[in-house]
Formats: C-alpha cells, sequence, structure tokens
C-alpha cells in the first residue's frame, strides 16, 4: 500500500514522514518532495545529504569554477524541472529553466550558456528537434532526459548531437556527477594537442578530432561521446586492469557509492562497435576491464 507524505514543524524543523530535514534544506525543494512518491523521496532526501557533505569538502576555486558556467534546462513537468535546478544551484552552477524547447531555444539565441538540459517530449517544439536546432549553430553539451526507455530514443538523441542521455526517473545526484563530468572533460579536451593519437591494437584514436579508426579497414568507428571517453581511458591504461569504480568516477564522475550499471551497458555496446577489429574488452571478475589484442 502506497504510504502517504505527511510535512509538519518540529522545533523550528521541518519534519516529513516523520524525518527531519537539514536546516538548510530548500524550501522549493520540500514543496517538491511533497508531490513525490514516498520511496522516491527517500531516495532523493539521501542524494541531497551526500551532495551537501561533497559540498562541504569542495574548495574555494571549484566553487567559482561552477559559479561562473551557466545551465539550461527545459522540462515541461514542474516538479521535475525545479528539483534539478534545486541540486545544480546547490552544487553552485547558475541555472535558468523553462517549462518547453521553444522558450530555451529563444534565450539562447540571446545568450549563450554552458550546458543544456532538454526533456524530450514537451508542448511545442521535441527536445530532439531543439536539439538539432542547437547543434546547428553550437557545440554546447546537451544532455537528453526522457521518459522512454528505449533504444529508438537513446540512438536518436546521441546522432542528433546530445553529449548523454538519462531516462526518468533521474537521480540529481547521478545528474549533478555527470555534469561535473562533462565540464571536466571539456577542460581537459583544451590541453590536448591537435596531432595527438592514441594506438591499440588495430585502432587509432585521433584525440583532437575525437575520431576512431580501424587502421587495416580504414573505416572510422562511429563511438557515442561516452564510448569514445571509456576506450581512450582504456588504452591510456592498457598496461593494467581498471575497476568499474574508477571508470564511474573519471568517465561519469560517479560517486563511488552510486550504484549503476552504466559501465557495464557502455562497455556491451563499445564491444559490439569493435567486433570487427583486434582489440577487445576483457573483463577481469569482480573489479573491472582490460584491454587485450585478439588472439590469431
Amino acid at each position: 500500500m502506497r504510504q502517504e507524505p505527511t510535512a509538519a514543524k518540529f522545533c523550528g524543523r521541518m519534519v516529513w514522514n516523520n524525518t527531519v530535514l537539514p536546516q538548510n534544506y530548500h524550501k522549493i525543494t520540500v514543496e517538491i518532495f511533497l508531490q513525490m512518491d514516498y520511496n522516491v523521496y527517500i531516495i532523493h532526501l539521501k542524494e541531497y545529504r551526500v551532495m551537501e557533505e561533497m559540498r562541504k569538502m569542495g574548495n574555494m576555486e571549484m566553487e567559482k569554477e561552477k559559479s561562473e558556467k551557466l545551465i539550461y534546462v527545459a522540462d515541461d513537468e514542474p516538479h521535475i524541472r525545479d528539483l534539478i535546478r534545486s541540486f545544480l544551484e546547490k552544487d553552485g552552477y547558475a541555472v535558468e529553466a523553462f517549462e518547453n524547447g521553444d522558450d530555451l531555444f529563444k534565450a539562447f539565441m540571446v545568450k549563450k550558456c554552458d550546458l543544456v538540459m532538454l526533456d524530450i517530449m514537451m508542448p511545442g517544439t521535441s527536445g530532439l528537434e531543439i536539439c538539432t536546432k542547437i547543434r546547428q549553430i553550437s557545440d554546447v553539451p546537451i544532455i537528453i532526459l526522457t521518459a522512454r526507455d528505449s533504444d529508438a530514443d537513446y540512438v536518436a538523441g546521441i546522432t542528433l548531437g546530445s553529449d548523454d542521455y538519462f531516462t526518468k526517473p533521474v537521480s540529481p545526484m547521478q545528474l549533478v556527477m555527470r555534469v561535473r563530468a562533462i565540464f571536466r572533460r571539456i577542460e581537459m579536451d583544451k590541453k590536448i594537442p591537435a596531432n595527438q593519437l592514441l594506438t591499440y591494437s588495430d585502432i587509432e584514436i585521433n584525440l583532437a578530432s575525437k575520431i576512431a579508426s580501424h587502421t587495416k579497414s580504414g573505416e572510422q568507428i562511429q563511438l557515442t561521446p561516452n564510448e569514445f571517453n571509456l576506450i581512450v581511458y582504456l588504452m591510456e591504461n592498457q598496461n593494467r586492469a581498471v575497476s568499474r569504480e574508477e571508470l564511474l568516477d573519471k568517465i561519469w564522475g560517479f560517486a563511488a557509492d552510486v550504484e549503476t550499471r552504466v559501465a557495464d551497458d557502455t562497455v556491451k555496446r563499445l564491444r559490439k562497435k569493435i567486433s570487427q577489429t583486434d582489440l577487445i574488452i576483457d573483463t577481469v571478475w569482480g573489479f573491472g576491464f582490460r584491454l587485450k589484442e585478439r588472439e590469431k
């Protein structure tokens, strides 16, 4: 039976379902949680507390860096839109939220932002169409949000130029971690020489142009941003096994205690794309992955 949420005051503190919320908890966040299923609320409350601890451990230089980043969010569901904004602002980013993609695009044409989050199904122009319009004029990072967990939507989003794809219900903490990872990757890319190449077996990676090629056939290997970052990291660490926790931290920016199969799922897709090459991604049981050459 579904447990109905209740809110009350206790010694000046907000209490929700017998749980005392932190004193600095955003009023808007409490209002958002009151619209949620109790179990979803508990998950996000735990995430909030983790985010609060991470914020306390952060240094002033990181906070200054984040405060210079502007993020646009478009979602027609107010509680999701406000929840995402609340977590991003808590992490130090400036956020402007819109109830549809058309309003976001109008704002983007007036003032460019540093990252865009788009829901697919919105009134007016769809998120995928807005993604296409933005990608025609800018290489700003784009994250797609959708309630439909389908391969067709994923492929469409990545093909149209989005950098990542999240299925609702979205974990705000994972979303924030991904935003951090995207900005960290952008800063790292600025330091890459134009002609820097990585080679392992019969695969060659141009780090500047982000092109992966099969040297024997001369054909390019079409990779998503996450697949590209994954194979680059494995090639840079080709002499050792890399743990799942390390990949989650370095590629996705997830904390070690976040439960997700994103690394395994990305490896699975990457294996299919390099199946015609001599390179294989070997599973190290109970640990992670390492690169190997296919036995001839």
